[in-house]
């Protein structure tokens, strides 16, 4: 039988992305979530560039072949999170 960790948050284990108020967009496996912050682990990063591919472009890129994992662990402020959602949802609607 595999670990529990009922204190992490439903999305524990899920691909994940994170928008934040900071112009920053976050997709990782989600370790935990709380009132305070949000861990990933094993994360990318999408920042707006110009000339860089647009954060629809970079999420339609990563649901179609994964992220490159850039960040063993990444904690995002729970204030600065806009939207939490599972990678997968965005395919869906």
């Amino acid at each position: 039988m595999g670990t529990f960790h009922d204190d992490h948050g439903d999305l524990h284990g899920i691909t994940v992305v994170v928008e934040t108020s900071t112009d920053l967009l976050y997709v990782g496996r989600c370790h935990e979530e709380n009132d305070n912050r949000v861990v990933l682990h094993d994360a990318d990063l999408h920042e707006k560039t110009p000339g860089g591919p647009t954060r629809e472009e970079y999420l339609d890129k990563a649901m179609r072949f994964g992220v490159w994992a850039k960040m063993p662990t990444v904690v995002i402020p729970r204030p600065e999170v806009i939207r939490l959602c599972r990678l997968v949802d965005l395919a869906t609607g």
